[in-house]
């Protein structure tokens, strides 16, 4: 019985691992997304000051920086999704983190109960030896 709970408790653990490193994963993902959106701002930025064009309707508007702005939009559109998957890989680790706990407890309630039924086979042997000692 012991390994079977052992062994349910290992596999509860191997996928609250797992899930951790799900969410690092989309976390550092949705990080990056946004870095990268940030860094073309930047160049934007420079491509409005060395044009002296910021307006996108504008005939003589920069195709670098229209690239740019579409490639911007398309990181931070990425971001925004990701930021529901994350939501998502939150949730699935919190239920995997309470399904942990359930079985951590039910092997600690085992545990006491194995525990207590020793002590309670004990104390009857002690009794035994007690009765054939004062039967002498």
């Amino acid at each position: 019985m012991k390994s079977r709970s052992e062994s349910l408790i290992r596999l509860k653990k191997f996928q609250v691992d797992e899930k951790r490193r799900q969410v690092a994963q989309i976390e550092l993902m949705v990080n990056d997304f946004e870095r990268m959106a940030a860094e073309l701002d930047q160049q934007i930025e420079i491509e409005h000051t060395k044009t002296g064009i910021s307006d996108v309707a504008h005939f003589a508007y920069s195709t670098f920086a229209k690239a740019a702005l579409t490639r911007r939009d398309n990181l931070l559109a990425s971001a925004n999704d990701m930021r529901g998957k994350l939501e998502g890989a939150q949730d699935a680790l919190a239920e995997a983190l309470e399904d942990l706990k359930k079985v951590e407890l039910l092997e600690q309630r085992e545990h006491h109960r194995d525990a207590a039924e020793q002590l309670k086979n004990e104390q009857a042997d002690y009794d035994e030896i007690g009765r054939l000692r004062f039967r002498r």
